[in-house]
């Protein structure tokens, strides 16, 4: 990978990191906000709890090239959800969610190769 995309990535992980880093810790203090969706959702309140927690471990994950990858594809999966959410409940606008997950997606994509070692670990 030559420097502009070295550079590039690592923006993207940071840009991503402030999003999710933000967003989870919210969700954590039990901001009404951040937890509306959930109960809309008719989701319980502690997946709320969960989600904020899962973004602020994947946010530093994808700092980690050995956690990139996984790290990535959960956020990913969280955005896939968020997504969801912005389309079925016709809320303003999706398009923040799913920048975010094309960056996860993105982030996973380019730490592949240092996870390749993982895969006989995983499978056992």
């Amino acid at each position: 990978m030559n420097r502009a995309k070295i550079w590039g990535l690592r923006v993207i992980i940071a840009l991503t990191t402030f999003a999710f880093v933000s967003a989870g810790s919210f969700k954590l203090m039990g901001n009404e906000m951040m937890h509306a969706s959930f109960l809309a959702m008719g989701l319980p309140v502690w997946f709320g709890y969960f989600i904020g927690a899962a973004e602020i471990a994947g946010g530093i994950g994808i700092w980690f090239k050995k956690l990139a990858t996984w790290a990535g594809a959960g956020l990913s999966i969280i955005m896939i959800g968020a997504t969801y959410y912005h389309l079925v409940y016709q809320q303003p606008s999706a398009v923040p969610a799913v920048v975010l997950g094309v960056f996860a997606a993105l982030i996973a994509a380019s730490h592949r190769k240092q996870t390749a070692g993982l895969k006989g670990l995983v499978a056992q």
